[in-house]
């Protein structure tokens, strides 16, 4: 039969938790519960450790090892044998949601990471006090809060709002018409490539002698057929024919020998 391994962080509780569950819900047992979980604090921290170098603070994943045990303490029945066995798994879940939910989509610098913690608790602890908790305080204020700049602030805030990616498929405001993130990228203007095809065509225009530029320019640009050229030149629609080829051959060759710009 397994036995259980008790931590150096296992405080003797079982008579505390049996006074717990005989107390109605008031202020004894609030008490109660709060001696609980301090008693079993370093136990909660100790879980928390397990999860660093995983690109979130100590101080933050022991907050969040804290939030499970007091929802252990909350629910533990002492009929249920020991609490440190029921405790860990809570805790362990709650800081393996905590990263489900809230970790980076994308890896920042740590720096960046503790400028978005302190920021973050800076600024809830002022609406706290405040007596506000939808009033946002400016960035002056979370500054002489933190002892940060406000570049740093501002840093900080960005980090807040970047803290995870905005699929392309989110919806942008309430409209029912179905408009996406994805809706508002650019795309591609073929109008650029158009001109970067006349400007590397330019030099190969020169070049060509001036009846064939004129078939050039009655055939794309005034966009003549070969025949009605023909007519107009007194030439063959044949002859018009062979010449566009020839003139376009002669044009992309001189693209192509063309010296390509140096990258910067």
């Amino acid at each position: 039969m397994a036995t259980h391994r008790v931590h150096d962080d296992a405080p003797d509780t079982e008579q505390a938790f049996l006074r717990l569950a005989d107390s109605p819900r008031g202020p004894e047992h609030d008490v109660l519960s709060e001696e609980l979980v301090e008693a079993w604090l370093p136990m909660a921290h100790r879980l928390a450790r397990r999860f660093r170098n995983k690109g979130e603070s100590v101080e933050d994943l022991q907050q969040v090892a804290a939030v499970g045990l007091v929802k252990a303490v909350d629910r533990y029945d002492p009929g249920q044998g020991p609490f440190e066995p029921f405790a860990v798994p809570t805790i362990t879940g709650e800081l393996r949601r905590h990263f489900r939910d809230h970790t980076w989509d994308v890896r920042v610098p740590r720096r960046v990471q503790d400028l978005r913690n302190r920021v973050r608790f800076a600024r809830r602890d002022l609406m706290n006090r405040a007596g506000h908790p939808d009033k946002e305080p400016g960035a002056k204020e979370i500054a002489r809060e933190t002892g940060l700049t406000p570049d740093e602030v501002r840093e900080g805030l960005e980090a807040l709002n970047s803290y995870r990616s905005l699929s392309l498929e989110a919806e942008m405001g309430p409209s029912d018409d179905g408009y996406s993130l994805a809706d508002s990228l650019g795309a591609p203007d073929p109008g650029f490539d158009l001109v970067a095809d006349r400007e590397a065509a330019k030099d190969g225009l020169r070049l060509l002698p001036e009846r064939e530029r004129t078939i050039l320019y009655l055939r794309f640009f005034e966009d003549m057929t070969q025949a009605r050229i023909g007519e107009e030149l007194g030439i063959s629609q044949m002859h018009v024919s062979r010449l566009i080829s020839r003139s376009c051959a002669r044009i992309r060759d001189s693209a192509d020998r063309a010296p390509q710009p140096q990258a910067a």
